[in-house]
């Protein structure tokens, strides 16, 4: 294998009924900042069926080419027949790397894609860098049970590819005045060919907890002692709008159900406002975190790790500093009108 045969930034554009999925927006922030570095054009590909007017989207999102594959096949998510059409643009083009969401579709397609090209896979990936001069991309993760933060590169084998977690890049600012070249590929597809079948589409209507796109969100940890105590938590986050989140160790003890838990082993969010109370600040919990815009720490800890990622940090107990909270907020909001503004 040749190396220097392999140039450009590619992120797979995942979309749904032509929607696209916000953590690909977020990586075609990131890739352009990797595509930069290494002075190459920055690529999303798109598959499904009558996708040609979201090649645009992707443009003003930062992309300088779209590679369309466009076939009925590829109208519902299947990973043969998505795996056939990146197969056919990797082998073509030969992008040096690709970067796709860790999605439940995103990590199929990317595990699937790099055992047919022999090619290294950095999953979860939480940071991106390049190594400009060896052109290696450095894809960091937690590792060993989330206590350090390992690097790994794919020296020998192109294309390097990692999936990342939604919530941790940002996505530019789109900008529809952006001009950029759009290549159609054709693939050869047959229904008949495919192992498997789309049978019907079924879409969970059930109302479930999602923290992921709060703007405000107060997280409580095991420092908080018990479940009794950890009722603080519940009662700051209903007298300032909030939602509600914890860490893994207070889902494990059963005082909230896993879809609220912040962390590599559950939802990475970026609200305007965190606070962190009672929390060590593990890597495992900060990965999933670290990119809010405000973070508020409290742990009577001055050494927590927390205090090295919050914005403000108070060092005391949470069982005395959070009631006060809860009065100073509570009296906010009657001389507000009873409304919490977080301009």
């Amino acid at each position: 294998m040749n190396l220097d045969d392999y140039r450009g930034v590619w992120v797979f554009i995942e979309q749904n009924e032509r929607n696209i999925e916000g953590v690909s927006l977020e990586l075609l922030g990131a890739g352009r900042k990797l595509a930069d570095k290494l002075e190459v054009p920055l690529a999303g590909f798109l598959l499904g069926h009558e996708i040609k007017s979201v090649a645009n989207q992707v443009i003003s999102y930062g992309a300088d080419e779209v590679y369309l594959v466009d076939h009925p096949v590829l109208k519902q998510y299947r990973t043969e027949s998505y795996m056939q059409g990146v197969m056919l643009l990797a082998r073509k083009y030969k992008p040096e790397i690709i970067l796709y969401g860790a999605t439940p579709n995103g990590k199929d397609l990317a595990s699937a894609v790099a055992t047919d090209l022999s090619t290294g896979l950095t999953a979860d990936t939480t940071m991106l860098d390049v190594d400009v001069t060896n052109r290696l991309l450095e894809a960091s993760r937690p590792a060993f049970g989330g206590n350090i933060m390992a690097t790994i590169l794919c020296k020998k084998h192109r294309p390097q590819m990692a999936t990342v977690r939604p919530k941790v890049m940002k996505a530019l600012d789109p900008d529809s005045a952006r001009v950029g070249k759009i290549i159609e590929e054709k693939i050869d597809l047959k229904e008949e060919d495919m192992r498997t079948k789309v049978l019907q589409i079924v879409n969970d209507v059930t109302k479930k907890v999602s923290i992921a796109d709060a703007h405000v969100i107060v997280c409580g940890g095991k420092g908080m002692g018990d479940l009794q105590n950890f009722q603080l938590i519940h009662e700051l986050a209903d007298t300032i709008g909030a939602s509600v989140g914890g860490t893994r160790d207070v889902v494990e003890a059963g005082w909230l159900p896993h879809e609220q838990q912040v962390g590599q082993t559950g939802e990475t969010v970026t609200p305007k406002i965190y606070f962190a109370i009672g929390i060590s600040g593990a890597i495992q919990h900060v990965v999933g975190m670290k990119n809010s815009e405000f973070i508020i720490a409290i742990n009577k800890d001055p050494n927590a790790p927390i205090f090295d990622v919050a914005t403000y940090g108070i060092v005391g107990d949470a069982l005395e500093i959070v009631p006060k909270l809860i009065e100073q907020f509570k009296q906010l909001r009657t001389e507000k009108g009873g409304e919490m503004s977080y301009a």
